[in-house]
């Protein structure tokens, strides 16, 4: 166990199933098979899921990483910031937004102190985070803001071994067009390249996503294939970024489903979300690529419809687990 990497565990917003969810992994073993796991936040919240879900965890409350034994129960860096009688299930409230934000960064903190190697987070609810003060539009950017990191970063989503990132994000259908340039989509390929091979990934493949319907039909159906995406990517081989394309998004995905690529760049949001979802809603994840700790957190939300009732599905948390984990052995220890 000792050469397993420490990775910090958000509990997420009380309101939704993240207490539930880390309550029931601690409950069956699963996280010392991947990682020495710290569980970051209020004991009592993570008492709150373990009824939760009707387990019973073991804990270890300690007040510093170094006190973690790993022999009495999960390790519990009780931060006593959370009274879970002030906590209904299915409620957005700005202090749980507040707590939130000081766990982010709590984990940030200890992760340049390299008292953890990595860390995964619970859904969390970014309307409750701007709620309590947060001035950034993502979790993702508060981190890079934690982290001072000025390089390029981003949502890397995965599941079933395949990895997306894509070259706009958060904008309208209708601006896609004007805001696909070669630097946008070339960071995009070096954010997947770099991140894949952090993972362990030595030399890897990446598939590019066309815009236009039939790849552009050879201008007549658009020209951002012609123009802008095929000379990037005559333009990332050259800098040693392994990419093929641009294929048509319609068979794009079947071939990387098949394995002919480690990783797909795609053009919008939606391009590849539809592919991964229907691929496996249950076992996405998001990974905070481009920053320097492993990050991961399952790609569901918080669930404030089930929230409470003990039925939520782990397995993308322990998905989350495994490549936070993976990630760690590979780009810090």
């Amino acid at each position: 166990m000792e050469m397993k990497p420490i990775i910090g565990l958000i509990l997420g917003d009380a309101s939704g199933v993240g207490p539930e969810i880390i309550a029931k992994l601690a409950a069956n073993g699963f996280y010392e098979e991947h990682c020495r796991p710290v569980v970051l936040g209020d004991a009592r919240i993570l008492e709150m899921g373990a009824k939760a879900s009707g387990v019973k965890v073991p804990m270890e409350i300690i007040g510093s990483i170094s006190e973690a034994t790993w022999e009495n129960g999960i390790p519990v860096l009780d931060q006593k910031n959370q009274d879970p009688s002030t906590v209904a299930y299915g409620t957005l409230t700005k202090e749980n937004g507040k707590v939130t934000l000081d766990l982010l960064k709590l984990a940030t903190d200890l992760f340049k102190a390299n008292e953890i190697h990595g860390f995964c987070f619970g859904p969390l609810n970014k309307s409750a985070m701007i709620e309590a003060g947060c001035a950034f539009e993502s979790e993702h950017h508060y981190l890079a803001h934690l982290f001072e990191h000025t390089a390029p970063f981003g949502e890397i989503n995965h599941v079933d071994n395949l990895w997306t990132t894509r070259t706009t994000s958060h904008i309208p259908i209708k601006e896609v067009s004007e805001n696909l340039t070669e630097n946008k989509i070339l960071r995009a390929m070096t954010l997947a390249h770099e991140t894949l091979k952090a993972a362990g990934i030595e030399n890897p493949r990446l598939g590019v996503a066309a815009l236009n319907p039939h790849g552009g039909e050879h201008g007549k159906c658009g020209r951002e294939e012609i123009d802008v995406i095929e000379p990037t990517i005559r333009k990332a081989n050259e800098q040693g970024i392994r990419a093929m394309g641009p294929y048509p998004s319609d068979i794009l995905f079947i071939k990387a489903f098949r394995g002919d690529f480690d990783g797909v760049v795609t053009m919008y949001h939606d391009q590849g979300q539809i592919a991964l979802k229907l691929k496996g809603f249950d076992q996405g994840i998001t990974i905070a690529g481009g920053l320097p700790a492993p990050i991961v957190t399952c790609a569901h939300g918080t669930a404030y419809d089930i929230a409470g009732k003990g039925i939520v599905k782990t397995s993308a948390f322990e998905n989350a687990v495994k490549m936070a984990s993976r990630m760690a052995v590979h780009s810090v220890l």
